[in-house]
């Protein structure tokens, strides 16, 4: 029990000090990132729609 307990310890302060090292985006860093992602989704979600909208098409033909 008592080993867990260190262990546990020790990967929290690890875990801490490792957070520490990272190099956090600026504002102006995590709009462009947001609005990449979002560009991203969107034209992703376009290109599906067309190609189900095209499958509709030829599966309505065939019927």
């Amino acid at each position: 029990m008592k080993r867990s307990f260190k262990s546990m310890f020790s990967f929290f302060s690890e875990s801490w000090a490792e957070l520490k090292k990272v190099r956090w985006p600026n504002r102006k860093e995590l709009t462009n990132y947001t609005l990449i992602v979002l560009g991203t989704i969107v034209v992703v979600a376009v290109y599906f729609w067309v190609i189900d909208i095209g499958i509709s098409a030829v599966i309505e033909a065939i019927i």
